[in-house]
């Protein structure tokens, strides 16, 4: 069975539960508590070197250490239902604007809360080592997340889901990028997002949305 390692309430493992359960796979989760600092452990630094989460342990002991890895095992292992997508197009548009969240949306809300959070001073960026804060960055973050908001709204408005008209990794990035924007004190609001607040509520009924 495939091995999850965890934290419940990060945002980064919460990617991998969805595409896991999008997917239809069980697995077997074992938690990893970064408020403790476990993940900095001998224990876990022989799993992830890199002291992150999620980690996928494969039913033939592979170790994958971030999302875009365990989306490709997945995808390659997995191909039903395609969230990667089918055709060269589709994959293209979808690798595009996963790249983009990550950039845009992920990248900016790390930015924001690592630069500005009390409990993450000289934790400015994620992994085994220590840099300091930087409040400036902490600004601009927050800058690049309410951009990252308008980015998505203008997308669905045109577009039943981000990258066309599937469900694919593009939206299981965003609805995880969108929900943790709220520890920035961010969220969309009804009249200036009222598309990306179409998209989360249809998100909201997918069963894969309560892991």
């Amino acid at each position: 069975m495939l091995t999850l390692y965890d934290f419940a309430t990060a945002p980064s493992p919460r990617r991998a539960r969805i595409l896991l359960a999008e997917k239809g796979l069980p697995y077997e989760a074992v938690q990893v508590d970064l408020r403790t600092g476990e993940q900095f452990g001998q224990a876990y630094r022989q799993i992830n070197p890199q002291c992150l989460v999620p980690t996928l342990r494969t039913e033939d002991g592979l170790l994958l250490t971030n999302n875009a890895a365990i989306a490709a095992y997945l995808e390659a292992r997995y191909p039903d239902p395609p969230l990667l997508g089918r055709t060269p197009e589709e994959k293209a548009e979808i690798a595009s604007w996963s790249w983009r969240i990550e950039v845009e949306g992920m990248l900016a809300l790390a930015e924001a809360l690592r630069n500005s959070a009390p409990a993450m001073v000289n934790r400015a960026l994620p992994g085994p080592v220590d840099y300091p804060q930087i409040p400036e960055l902490a600004q601009r973050g927050a800058a690049r997340v309410r951009q990252f908001l308008a980015t998505l709204n203008e997308q669905l408005a045109k577009h039943e889901f981000v990258a066309g008209g599937a469900l694919s990794v593009a939206d299981i990035a965003a609805v995880v990028s969108v929900d943790y924007a709220r520890v920035v004190r961010i969220k969309p609001d009804e009249q200036a997002h009222p598309h990306l607040l179409r998209w989360r509520a249809a998100m909201a009924l997918r069963p894969s949305m309560s892991v």
